[in-house]
């Protein structure tokens, strides 16, 4: 099931990791540093799936996701919040404002790109 993703996250080792795990299972792998880079890059890739860090520079990631869920072309696919925050409440804020999805950092390899699998098959079933 090879898909276009979008990871949005400004630390790059995160981004390595994301991204090798992700491609060595076939996915499209696509990278933007900051809020406003991958909300251009949205646009123009049209990602299956949106993975998307919550602290980042310049605006952070429940920003991202507003502008995401408030852009009609974009609206619709499917945002899944990977990030450290993991404190009581966190989780229901970031599905509060937009996500469809929470991963908590630091991520587990071993189940990392079965957990991102299971949203994009969710959308697959008609949620996006």
């Amino acid at each position: 099931m090879k898909s276009r993703l979008l990871i949005i996250e400004d630390n790059p080792r995160n981004r390595y990791l994301l991204t090798f795990l992700l491609t060595n299972r076939g996915h499209e792998v696509f990278e933007a540093e900051t809020g406003p880079i991958g909300l251009e890059m949205a646009i123009e890739i049209n990602p299956n799936l949106i993975l998307l860090d919550i602290q980042l520079p310049e605006m952070d990631g429940y920003t991202v996701m507003r502008h995401l869920k408030q852009h009609p072309e974009l609206k619709l696919i499917p945002v899944v919040a990977v990030t450290s925050y993991a404190m009581s409440g966190d989780r229901q804020k970031c599905l509060d404002a937009g996500a469809e999805g929470y991963i908590e950092k630091p991520i587990d390899p071993a189940t990392f790109v079965f957990e991102v699998e299971q949203y994009l098959q969710a959308s697959d079933e008609g949620v996006r």
